[in-house]
């Protein structure tokens, strides 16, 4: 699926050397791996004062992941929250906040994927967290369960066919929310053939409609952006690029925006290293990046003193600049999912005062046994109404590996029937023992 997929596919790929096991005579082989998890902690949900009751739960979070190599892969498991001390529940022993819709029942599903990077054809089903759509300019770090009670499975597929590559996907597959896709054609292939490294001269094509039906209704919209793309240099294990674009709103009149920018993508041993610069011009309605991390609240409430959803927000007239940084490092080679350390972030500030930040770190110390994982979320900083998120995460393994406590933390709003956010905050202590073959 050329590296375009959600990062959290990458689960599927927890036993990631499992491949194809060949014999002396055919037909190959599969070898299947597995991995089984159980993890159990308490669970409280926090509404600030004069909001509403405090509500306390029991979480219990099985896992079965099946692995068949890089082509064929199941995981399966969610959590379920048995309430301990009665909030806004009426007396219901599980969180029905967590089953009360059909896209809810898309959690059980954490990754099924058939085909894999070098197929021509691929599907991949799972949850979509700082997902990104090609070019990025419409779909970027966007994460579709912001929201607390909206637990939707997500949707990819992805082909190539000559010099074109196409990218679908949906946020939602059991419910009718945000659906889009990109066109790329590799021009270089298209007049000369086959090249010797592909996506030189590329031009492309998005949209991507929100229908606005599952996970709380909310006005539709609708977003297109065309893109040329040159690389300066393009090599296997290095990339340098520059690309520009324009997008707007179809039927919405002086809703638009243009883009021009850099990048770079280095892939060595240890590193990977992804870097974006880029220069943004928008007006009215639109803007690049418009289905980003604080998507799924601000579809039901912006930021800023308005109080009204994105669809029917105008920008003010203006310019941005935005950059983007994404540093995988492992100091020991490992070659898996597992590294020392992860970071993403993405910087966008704009002319007229606002800037908005969205940032990860994951780090290992002491031989990978303890993990710790920070998330921060900042929309609108610099200006009246800004909306601020953050979350925390400690894991520290022991006997072995086998078993482990963990502790999480954070900030949270919850969308509310007459579409506001209410805020609160969790935390959770607890075990868990997993199990690999």
């Amino acid at each position: 699926m050329h590296g375009k997929r959600s990062g959290l596919a990458a689960l599927l790929l927890l036993l990631s050397s499992t491949g194809w096991a060949s014999e002396p005579s055919p037909p190959l082989v599969r070898e299947w791996r597995y991995l089984m998890r159980l993890e159990a902690t308490t669970l409280a949900f926090l509404p600030r004062a004069g909001v509403g009751e405090d509500a306390g739960f029991l979480q219990v979070e099985p896992t079965f992941i099946l692995d068949g190599g890089p082509e064929l892969g199941l995981n399966l498991g969610a959590p379920v929250r048995f309430r301990l001390w009665d909030g806004d529940g009426g007396g219901a022993r599980v969180r029905r906040e967590d089953w009360d819709t059909l896209s809810d029942w898309g959690q059980l599903v954490r990754g099924l994927k058939f085909g894999s990077d070098d197929a021509p054809l691929g599907v991949w089903f799972g949850p979509l967290e700082e997902h990104r759509l090609l070019s990025g300019h419409l779909v970027r770090r966007y994460s579709h369960r912001t929201n607390p009670d909206y637990h939707p499975v997500g949707g990819l597929l992805t082909g190539t066919l000559g010099p074109v590559y196409v990218e679908a996907f949906t946020s939602d597959a059991l419910g009718a929310r945000l659906m889009g896709g990109e066109l790329s054609l590799d021009v270089e292939h298209l007049f000369f053939g086959p090249p010797e490294q592909p996506g030189r001269y590329t031009l492309g094509f998005s949209a991507v409609h929100d229908w606005g039906l599952a996970g709380g209704r909310a006005p539709s919209v609708t977003l297109a952006h065309v893109d040329a793309t040159v690389g300066l240099l393009v090599r296997s294990d290095r990339a340098v690029h520059l690309v520009a674009g324009w997008g707007g709103r179809p039927g919405e009149g002086g809703a638009w925006g243009a883009v021009v920018g850099a990048g770079m993508d280095t892939r060595a041993e240890r590193l990977h290293l992804r870097l974006r610069l880029e220069a943004r011009r928008q007006q009215g309605g639109f803007r690049q990046g418009f289905f980003g991390a604080d998507y799924e609240l601000a579809r039901f409430q912006a930021v800023g003193p308005a109080a009204v959803p994105l669809a029917e927000v105008t920008f003010p007239e203006g310019y941005s600049a935005f950059g983007e940084a994404e540093v995988k490092w492992d100091a020991v080679s490992y070659g898996g999912l597992r590294r020392h350390l992860r970071l993403s972030l993405g910087v966008e500030a704009f002319t007229w005062g606002r800037a908005d930040v969205d940032g990860r770190v994951a780090m290992q110390f002491f031989e990978r046994a303890l993990d710790v994982a920070l998330k921060g979320l900042a929309v609108g900083a610099g200006k009246p109404g800004a909306r601020y998120l953050g979350a925390a995460e400690v894991r520290w393994r022991f006997l072995g590996g086998t078993l482990y406590a963990m502790g999480t933390g954070g900030t949270l709003l919850f969308p509310t029937s007459e579409g506001t956010l209410r805020p609160g905050a969790f935390a959770s202590v607890g075990l868990g023992v997993d199990h690999a073959r």
